[in-house]
């Protein structure tokens, strides 16, 4: 019995679909990028500008949040989802809500990690752990933006409309 398998007897059929090592994988590389973009982002508002550190990570989830649609768009989910501006919209409306979860998640942690719980982790005399905190927060929000985005943004088990897979260029 296959990996695959073992994980999709436990699993509801709903979210079966899901369990595709490529899949996963494109979809945390996409994530990797967002990360990049959103640490990026948080470090300049906050080292350079001088926003505080909340307000610094809200802009950097907002930009990684339209980078990871864009990407997965065109590359993890690319055969879900109907063509045409009208549909794009709409999927990019569903992601930000369904990542309002992840970021919500995303902000209670980084906020636990950076006040009840903060460390200082010094680098060249300047206090990182903020940016550790974000990378911890950043993966405890994937795989639940995964499973959401997977099943409500592109309905991969087609619960959610009746034309969910884009056509083919041959057609």
């Amino acid at each position: 019995m296959t990996v695959r398998q073992r994980l999709t007897r436990w699993l509801p059929e709903r979210v079966q679909p899901l369990v595709s090592g490529a899949q996963f994988g494109q979809f945390v590389s996409v994530g990797a990028i967002g990360a990049v973009a959103d640490t990026l982002v948080l470090a300049a508002a906050t080292l350079l500008v001088g926003v505080s550190e909340l307000w610094g990570k809200a802009a950097g989830i907002e930009v990684a949040v339209v980078l990871m649609f864009l990407l997965n768009e065109r590359w993890t989910f690319t055969s879900y989802g109907s063509n045409g501006w009208r549909p794009l919209l709409a999927r990019l409306g569903k992601s930000h809500l369904v990542r309002s979860g992840g970021v919500a998640i995303q902000l209670a942690f980084f906020w636990a990690l950076t006040g009840p719980y903060a460390i200082q982790v010094a680098i060249g005399g300047l206090d990182v752990w903020f940016l550790l905190a974000s990378l911890v927060s950043i993966g405890i929000a994937t795989v639940i933006n995964y499973v959401f985005e997977g099943l409500f943004t592109w309905d991969i088990d087609g619960t959610t409309s009746t034309a969910n897979e884009k056509p083919s260029s041959a057609d």
